[in-house]
């Protein structure tokens, strides 16, 4: 049996049943939940590989589901992709934007479900067997830490280190500033704005200012 864990979130029992069922046949080890909280919850405790979550939930819909697990620094590696039954576009922009990696559309088929699961969790391998992340003159070794600028060994600081690779995870996404505090300094920290300036601010010094730039009233993106 595998050890690649996928966790379910659906309030529709059927779906929930349905796509766990078929997961199960293939040797995947299926957790569920039936609603958002109760999905953060189990992926805080159980790490999951893959969570699969519905866009369209009552309380806590999934995009904030989803957002608020992009914000947990023990889901960093987490593949997260949405079930929506949505034809419109904003749905799926919306839904990347809060930091999926891809969506599946409904109704589901069991092979399309499957080849989509299986390339996701393919992508997640690769990631994880590739500790160097080559933003061409930016080169990041993740396992030891060490970042090169222009082939040069830069020194950051642990926070600057994390700040970084934030940033750069999803070039082009903006993050807002308590997205960055959350992940980098953690939930339980409480810190002013001024701090994530100031570190900003020493990134800038050391790479190059024109990498990191300044959404004004948002927070801050990476940009090639």
């Amino acid at each position: 049996m595998s050890n690649t864990k996928i966790l379910v979130v659906d309030d529709e029992p059927d779906i929930l049943e349905f796509v766990s069922y078929n997961l199960r046949q293939e040797g995947y080890a299926v957790l569920t939940a039936n609603n958002g909280l109760t999905a953060i919850d189990i992926a805080k405790e159980k790490t999951p590989d893959l969570v699969i979550i519905d866009v369209m939930m009552p309380d806590m819909d999934g995009i904030v589901t989803c957002e608020r697990m992009r914000a947990i620094p023990e889901l960093s590696n987490t593949i997260i992709t949405f079930l929506t039954a949505r034809s419109e576009d904003y749905s799926q922009i919306a839904g990347l934007e809060a930091g999926a990696d891809d969506y599946i559309t409904k109704p589901i088929r069991p092979k399309v479900l499957l080849s989509r699961v299986k390339a996701l969790l393919r992508r997640k391998m690769s990631s994880e067997s590739n500790h160097v992340i080559d933003l061409g003159d930016i080169k990041i070794n993740q396992e030891s830490h060490i970042v090169f600028f222009q082939n040069q060994e830069i020194n950051l600081a642990k926070k600057e280190f994390k700040l970084l690779l934030l940033l750069v995870s999803k070039p082009g996404k903006v993050f807002s500033r308590q997205e960055i505090l959350d992940v980098v300094w953690g939930k339980d920290v409480f810190i002013g704005d001024r701090t994530i300036d100031v570190h900003i601010r020493k990134l800038r010094e050391k790479i190059d200012d024109n990498y990191i730039k300044t959404v004004k009233g948002v927070g801050y993106k990476f940009q090639q």
